[in-house]
């Protein structure tokens, strides 16, 4: 259960076949990918790093050693994101006992595995992604030679050149995961503190995701309620998903589970980033998207999103939603918007440019009250507001609002950050939560 790993959901055997029902992942091979293009460049070679690691970081934790890492085996997603497949020659690590199979493609297998030496597991995947990333980042193999005793010759003695191109951080970085010695090799936790490793690194990158029987514990409501109307005993699939038991019930559970979550990211960034459903006790308590802050509601963190915990009556859903009509949305989101100063100016019936900068008390006092409330407000130029001051002020947070309709035939509030300091925006975005009424 990562979003660098693809899922599989059941495995069907018959006299004659055996069925594997996986993820569906579109865009084909990163080996296909890095062929096409050639080098990439360091920021998207650094992405993609990035999300293998995790996902080897996390196999590793649940004691699995893949031994088969390589671009035909990472698989890209309809938004290029990099899923770790074809676990065929994957082990399970145990506490003091060793490997010593020789397996994998020979190009990115380790020293010590093509030796028939002893190893434990992670330091043989660890030697695999320092050639996958050398792969990414210069278009060729370190090690590659039509005669495999000479190819084994290299590899056992490490020996490959670095081109120039490639920068301090990432020059700095391959050769500590490409070292013969595996005992002095980097660790996946030392590659995560690596300076190059942590440019741009996403924020759900991070942190470690939760450990998988945690997410098992955490089951939808709303998935739970939707596999019970198919026909399934509620009682039986609740006791099946929280002791990881594969039936037709919870496959079925996670497969809508998953594609909810991965049609309904939002504009946040990849489509397993973290979503959040935002849950009110009372009209006025409402949770923060951009920083998870609390306010007066009670949500709990579980890996894909945050969900509630007990039965609450709510209008506002996923990635901030309403059935409500879009005007009286947008009045709501007006008022709000209102409350905490921020300028705006209409670009589309529902779509706004807004300025905003901390400190600066009442600007729309007593400006656009009646417009607000008038039926016909949308169409009211009186009621379109901007500071040229704001601009030039370097704190200045403009942003974009967005109402989307989406196919549940509900309507999607988007607030999307154009410029400005980012921790300021979040603070805003918490801010608007905090005013915002629940209609």
């Amino acid at each position: 259960m990562h979003p660098h790993i693809i899922r599989l959901y059941e495995v069907i055997e018959t006299p004659s076949d055996i069925y594997v029902v996986m993820e569906y992942v579109k865009s084909g091979e990163l080996f296909d990918y890095i062929v096409e293009k050639g080098r990439l460049q360091e920021d998207e070679a650094r992405n993609f790093f990035q999300q293998i690691i995790s996902g080897v970081e996390y196999c590793h934790r649940n004691m699995v050693v893949h031994r088969d890492l390589k671009p035909e085996n990472l698989l890209l997603d309809s938004y290029h994101n990099v899923k770790i497949a074809d676990f065929g020659l994957s082990n399970i690590m145990r506490d003091g006992h060793f490997l010593k199979t020789s397996c994998g493609s020979p190009n990115y297998a380790a020293p010590e595995v093509i030796s028939g030496k002893l190893y434990a597991g992670p330091e043989v995947d660890v030697w695999s992604c320092g050639v996958i990333l050398y792969a990414l980042l210069c278009g060729t193999l370190p090690f590659d030679d039509e005669n495999i005793p000479n190819l084994f010759k290299k590899i056992k003695g490490g020996i490959y050149t670095l081109p120039s191109h490639l920068s301090p951080g990432a020059r700095d970085l391959i050769p500590r995961m490409l070292v013969v010695d595996s005992m002095k090799r980097i660790t996946i936790p030392e590659i995560h503190q690596h300076a190059w490793f942590q440019a741009h690194l996403p924020r759900y990158l991070a942190v470690p995701p939760p450990e998988t029987t945690q997410q098992a514990k955490k089951i939808d409501e709303d998935i739970l309620q939707e596999v019970v109307r198919m026909g399934f005993d509620r009682n039986q699939l609740i006791e099946s998903l929280r002791n990881r038991l594969q039936n037709e019930g919870t496959v079925t559970y996670y497969l809508l589970f998953d594609d909810r979550f991965r049609v309904s990211s939002g504009y946040l960034g990849a489509e397993f980033q973290e979503t959040m459903e935002f849950n009110c006790m009372h009209p006025d308590e409402v949770t923060s998207p951009a920083s998870g802050h609390r306010y007066n509601g009670y949500v709990e963190y579980q890996g894909f999103g945050l969900r509630q915990q007990f039965p609450v009556e709510k209008k506002w859903a996923l990635g901030l939603q309403s059935r409500a009509h879009p005007r009286e949305i947008m009045t709501e989101v007006l008022k709000a918007l209102q409350e905490l100063n921020v300028c705006w100016k209409k670009v589309g019936h529902y779509n706004m440019k807004c300025s905003w900068i901390p400190g600066i008390p009442g600007r729309h006092e007593g400006m656009v009250n009646n417009a607000i409330h008038a039926d016909h407000y949308f169409d009211d130029e009186s009621s379109i507001i901007e500071s040229d001051g704001l601009i030039r002020s370097p704190n200045v947070v403009k942003f974009e609002v967005q109402l989307y309709k989406t196919r549940e035939e509900k309507y999607l509030l988007d607030l999307q950050r154009v410029r400005g300091p980012q921790m300021l925006f979040l603070d805003l975005c918490a801010a608007f939560l905090a005013q915002l009424h629940v209609l």
